[in-house]
């Protein structure tokens, strides 16, 4: 071998090593951070010693929010003024948006069927037991149905955190709960749950930060603390939409205490993520079978329908309380705003017709219930903060999403969903995935479109953590 072969071999082996570090550096594992547990987001000064606020605020309390006549009654004046829309294209759909000739119907009926009755709409909201509790200088409310001595005989019982996104809040797991807490809805079931369902921080009935930085990884912390403060070390986590991200944190940053992770909506946008999704697009077949490719493939479509679907994104990640001032005190705006997700997320061929297909898939009261939960605690404006504090400088140094997780992962794709991932994506992330399922129908809100599929899918993942790890109940 020449001295010129030799010298060329090497400076090809100092270039493939410095490659090879530069590509480790851009998309290899790093390990967790650590955070703050004791993080200050209350709007007064941080307690100087936090042990004895800890001591004074730790109270679980048992809440009921009865909303005054006078407030329903605002809301039905509100309603009942004239409607100055612009009417929609004709043949549009939902193609530009909320079409405004459907809108005028919803208000109608919001107005002149659902709130006059709203009482029973109330006491349908709080047919589970509400909480509240201070954490970290806020006050974090949650639902928790707790299974009682006599109904965990002959079952396998434990403790689940449900974890819902934007705009969706608590309401969209009702039946949901229902099928885990509820062993009489079926005897043979031998599995039951203790469900703790939190409203996120500036979310629903839960008290938003004074301060900047509460992003997706601080509300993790938040809700860590929450589940230890009811005296739960190991528990299941569900999460769909922005509780997807919280609970695969969660999972991420407190392993010992996650039995499983389960979601409707698995992600990894690591940068090696990305480069395998358009990698396996050009051979499709080389990564999943033929029946389920149009899941995934091709990219192109899939990225073509993010940017059309990405506006309110954009918008709440970095002007939050621009659209927040426009929709708070604004019935009929947020409705429009908030239930045009639940048409085009569900599924998008609903953008063609003119009433979106809302009620293809859910019911109207369902729907407003949800809406009122963010109209009646006026919630909408801190609840979209999230979006910028998520694509924030300092979260995004967190590097979460190449932190690998050895805790047990489920997966449950629904055709109707925004994106989709390949395993070998999610694999990078969590490395223990051993649950991946597929469904025809069905979109974003899985748990309010279908809980009983939901609730299947997730049992048969429980199953499985089960026979691979050996866990035990509570």
């Amino acid at each position: 071998m020449s001295s010129i072969t030799r010298i060329l071999l090497i400076l090809l082996a100092i270039g493939g090593g410095l490659v090879y570090n530069q590509l480790q550096q851009l998309w290899g594992d790093v390990p967790p951070p650590t955070l703050d547990a004791q993080q200050w987001w209350g709007k007064d000064a941080s307690p100087k010693d936090y042990d004895v606020y800890l001591a004074s605020t730790s109270k679980v309390l048992e809440s009921r929010l009865v909303y005054p006549k006078s407030t329903i009654d605002e809301l039905r004046q509100q309603l009942n003024r004239t409607l100055r829309l612009t009417p929609p294209l004709n043949g549009v759909g939902f193609r530009y948006g909320f079409n405004s000739d459907y809108l005028k119907e919803l208000v109608a009926y919001w107005r002149d069927d659902y709130l006059p009755r709203w009482r029973e709409r109330e006491e349908f909201l709080w047919q589970f037991n509400h909480f509240t509790t201070e954490i970290q200088g806020l006050s974090t409310h949650f639902l928790h149905l707790k299974v009682k001595d006599e109904d965990k005989v002959g079952k396998q019982h434990y403790a689940l955190l449900l974890l819902h996104g934007w705009p969706g809040s608590v309401r969209e797991f009702y039946e949901f709960s229902h099928l885990l807490h509820q062993t009489k809805l079926d005897p043979t079931n031998k599995y039951i749950f203790d469900v703790i369902v939190p409203s996120l921080p500036g979310y629903g009935w839960s008290q938003g930060s004074a301060r900047t930085g509460l992003g997706p990884a601080q509300m993790t912390v938040i809700l860590h603390n929450l589940m230890l403060r009811l005296g739960y070390n190991k528990f299941f986590i569900h999460g769909g939409d922005v509780g997807t991200i919280v609970g695969s944190h969660m999972a991420t940053l407190y392993p010992e205490n996650v039995l499983g992770f389960h979601s409707n909506m698995c992600t990894n946008l690591s940068p090696k993520s990305q480069v395998k999704a358009w990698l396996a697009n050009l051979w499709p077949s080389l990564f999943v079978s033929k029946e389920l490719e149009d899941f995934f493939f091709p990219k192109a479509k899939e990225a073509s329908f993010m940017i059309e679907e990405s506006g309110y994104f954009h918008l709440q990640a970095t002007k939050p309380d621009t659209i927040g001032s426009a929709l708070s005190n604004n019935p009929v705006g947020l409705a429009a705003y908030i239930l045009e997700k639940f048409s085009t997320w569900t599924n998008a061929s609903y953008r063609a017709l003119p009433d979106g297909g809302l009620t293809q898939r859910y019911t109207l009261d369902a729907l407003f219930d949800n809406v009122m939960i963010y109209y009646l605690t006026n919630s909408i404006t801190t609840s979209q903060r999230l979006y910028a504090e998520s694509y924030s400088n300092a979260q995004r140094a967190l590097n979460l999403e190449r932190v690998p997780t050895a805790v047990p992962t489920g997966c449950a794709r629904f055709k109707g969903d925004l994106m989709q991932f390949l395993d070998i994506q999610l694999q990078d992330k969590f490395k223990n995935l051993i649950h991946s399922t597929y469904y025809r129908r069905g979109g974003h809100f899985a748990a309010l479109e279908g809980p009983k599929v939901l609730y299947d899918d997730f049992i048969e993942f429980v199953k499985k953590v089960e026979r691979k790890f050996n866990i035990k109940t509570l």
